[in-house]
């Protein structure tokens, strides 16, 4: 059933903003287009009556002006202030639009992008059917796309490693979001086809993607020793720039996603750990410190009765869930926070431990390959057969648990499967070379088809509710709308991928500091007003009895 709520001030100042943003594209693309066409006509113009290139020059700039559009930008005419851009923007002027055409594409594709989450999730415009679960289906389609992706897919990789100056490829970046690729293909249809068996798994992944965002924020600020205020700013955009915007035009909470507020809490402690005192992070005992210190806050906030509350209390504007569904229990705002941080609050400390050692790992792998045949042989047979017992030991006595014991364990078990994994994916050169592409390319988007799996691929159909339903384009053909629908969802969620990383570096820069804190002061002024604006036109009626 759609129930798509009352209409907020965020959602009219969104539309507020994205209006005028649409109409200076619209506008900018005929300009463009008559500028094109000025310049063909001059150009043939100059052919036919064999003028000069001077003369020729002259006409096309004659041209540009009666035509109402403006010569090209010098340098200099780039490094207007933000203000005054805005005053250009909002009066249309023309230089400005021609300039920024592509900017403006990419927020006009964006917004609409929003729009169409809007119309799939919260009117009839389409349908709506039951999730349904069939064991064989689900593992014949999962399988069918590894074979597939195996046999059009597979690549070998051969860059050397900055550490040994070899080939070794230990955890090596294909490979890692390989990983995430397949554990996200899983991920997706544990929630479409309501796959409640796997449940454990799906634990299993979450922790995995957690433990990636430890090892690689830890590898990448420690190697490159870049805490700067644009590199923090970029972490931030990416993982909550879409699901901002997701929350303001459904109205939903920010804990509804869980994975983004897990993955910027995590991030953030990883920043704060190695961003301290970072001059110096090459003395291994201040790392042993610093992540003695992090288990330490860890055990604090969520081992220690009553801390938990007392610290996210004050955040619970921002953290704080309740499920609309009248059939779930009620519980307090900060419960979902509490239970999804909880679940994986150890995990992204093992990640940081195992890329500090990544290049003692990767020297041992290289002595081990330079060993002889049998010895070598030997050595890797042993750590085959460790891996196999231990993973066995964990399947049966951790992961066949009932859900909610399995929970209880999971916080302090998840490292043993995903260090199997990394011990039985990297014992061999040729399984390190080697990656599944397909998976990989999946890998890069999962945060887009995280977000989107709830509005354009399944269905909530009210502010905050869980994805119960599926997205139904051609009604009494499951399978048929289950190809359509996983066919757009992918190719949406790809291109806001793309999009949301054309703004960043468009409004983001790497080495300007104070152009970013321009750029930000005024994107809050413009959202307060934008806002402010919404209240007022949604409050007034109500207040008039309309």
């Amino acid at each position: 059933m759609i129930s798509p709520g009352p209409i907020t001030a965020g959602q009219v100042s969104f539309f507020l903003g994205i209006t005028p943003v649409f109409i200076a594209w619209i506008y900018s693309e005929i300009l463009e287009h008559k500028k094109r066409h000025y310049l063909s006509k001059v150009r043939s113009e100059a052919i036919i009556g064999n003028l000069g290139d001077e003369a020729t020059k002259e006409g096309e700039r004659d041209v540009l002006l009666e035509g109402g559009l403006q010569p090209a930008a010098s340098p200099k005419a780039m490094n207007f202030s933000v203000k005054f851009q805005l005053i250009r923007f909002f009066t249309l002027d023309e230089m400005f639009l021609i300039e920024n055409r592509s900017t403006l594409r990419v927020m006009s594709e964006f917004g609409a992008i929003l729009l169409y989450f809007y119309i799939c999730d919260r009117t009839d415009f389409f349908g709506e059917s039951e999730k349904s679960y069939s064991r064989d289906l689900f593992l014949f389609l999962y399988f069918l796309l590894i074979i597939v992706s195996a046999m059009t897919s597979m690549r070998k990789h051969t860059e050397k490693s900055p550490i040994t100056g070899k080939s070794i490829l230990y955890l090596n970046r294909h490979q890692t979001e390989e990983w995430k690729g397949w554990m996200q293909v899983l991920f997706l249809m544990y929630h479409y086809f309501a796959a409640k068996e796997i449940y454990n798994a799906i634990r299993m992944f979450i922790a995995a993607y957690v433990w990636m965002t430890g090892f690689g924020n830890f590898s990448y600020y420690y190697v490159r020793k870049d805490f700067s205020l644009a590199r923090f700013v970029q972490m931030m955009w990416r993982l909550n720039f879409l699901v901002i915007f997701c929350c303001i035009v459904l109205n939903n909470d920010y804990m509804l996603y869980y994975i983004c507020p897990m993955h910027t809490l995590f991030t953030l402690m990883v920043y704060g750990a190695l961003g301290i005192f970072n001059r110096y992070n090459e003395q291994g005992s201040v790392i042993a410190l610093k992540i003695a210190i992090c288990f330490l806050v860890v055990i604090v906030i969520w081992e220690l009765p009553g801390m938990f509350d007392l610290i996210w209390s004050p955040l619970t504007f921002i953290l704080g869930y309740s499920d609309p569904n009248p059939n779930k229990p009620s519980y307090p705002r900060l419960h979902e926070w509490h239970f999804r941080s909880g679940l994986d609050r150890y995990i992204w400390i093992i990640g940081m431990i195992y890329a500090y050692y990544h290049p003692t790992v990767e020297r041992w792998m290289e002595k081990l390959e330079e060993m002889e045949g049998k010895l070598r042989m030997l050595i890797k047979g042993i750590v085959v057969m460790a891996c196999l017992v231990v993973g066995y030991l964990w399947y049966e006595h951790i992961y066949r648990l009932e859900k909610n014991t399995y929970n209880k364990y999971h916080p302090y078990t998840s490292w043993i499967p995903i260090t199997v994994y990394i011990c039985l994916r990297n014992v061999t050169q040729k399984f390190r070379n080697f990656s599944l592409t397909l998976f990989a390319w999946l890998g890069k988007i999962t945060l887009e088809t995280y977000i989107g799996q709830f509005h354009i691929w399944l269905r909530t159909g009210t502010p905050n509710g869980q994805p119960r339903w599926l997205l139904c384009i051609i009604p009494g053909y499951p399978m048929i709308n289950f190809m359509l629908t996983t066919a757009v969802y992918i190719l949406v969620t790809y291109r806001l991928f793309e999009l949301t990383n054309k703004l960043k570096s468009t409004f983001i820069p790497s080495k300007d500091d104070k152009r970013l804190l321009h750029n930000t002061m005024a994107a809050a002024a413009l959202s307060l007003f934008l806002y402010g604006s919404a209240w007022l036109l949604v409050t007034i009626p109500k207040m008039a009895g309309l």
